[in-house]
């Protein structure tokens, strides 16, 4: 079974992609779920209301509370699924936690990946995809009432997160597929199922 992630920028059409993605492999006979992070389970989705909110978190302390929510959705979500020999599509996983809370907010990356481990039981996904924008397009891609505390960052700071995936893909160079997300919705698509398709 194929565990996809989807990762990127608010607004670069992950979750538009995920959900098409998930379509397409049920469209075809396969069985598929779609989750997000942080959220997916009761305690993932209250996290993710403090998490998005615009209070002010210590960047220790959200790291913690992004690593309890991908816990408890990697043990009762993702790990049970393709257990039962269903594909899993997740919007964001360990990747975002490098690239935001380590490369964005400056937290220590050693420790950042071994508290994935951690959290995850060492689960890792078959593929990554990442939706690169330029970080100039951010704000026009996030409807005014839906950014949150992260997406209202300095220019600054996307750049940092944006280099930091990409820092990962390139290390990565097998488990990563990196795309132009300024092309159509269609064009990714496309792309995206043809490098998918192989993996069902």
């Amino acid at each position: 079974m194929a565990f996809i992630v989807f990762e990127g920028p608010d607004g670069a059409g992950k979750s538009s992609q995920a959900l098409a993605l998930s379509q397409q492999i049920e469209s075809n006979g396969y069985p598929v779920i779609l989750t997000r992070e942080p959220g997916g389970t009761p305690l993932g989705e209250s996290l993710r209301i403090a998490l998005k909110s615009s209070a002010r978190i210590e960047p220790l302390s959200g790291l913690f509370l992004f690593m309890a929510a991908r816990c408890e959705l990697v043990e009762t979500v993702i790990r049970p699924a393709l257990e039962k020999n269903i594909h899993v599509i997740s919007d964001r996983f360990t990747a975002s936690t490098i690239a935001y809370q380590g490369h964005g907010q400056g937290l220590d990356l050693a420790e950042i990946t071994r508290m994935n481990h951690l959290a995850c039981s060492s689960l890792t996904p078959d593929l990554t995809i990442l939706l690169d924008i330029p970080v100039a397009l951010i704000p026009s891609r996030k409807s005014d009432n839906t950014q949150d505390k992260f997406d209202m960052a300095s220019s600054e700071f996307h750049n940092k997160v944006r280099q930091g995936y990409l820092s990962i893909a390139r290390r990565q160079p097998a488990q990563w597929l990196v795309l132009d997300g300024t092309q159509s919705r269609q064009t990714l698509s496309d792309d995206i199922w043809e490098k998918i398709r192989p993996l069902l």
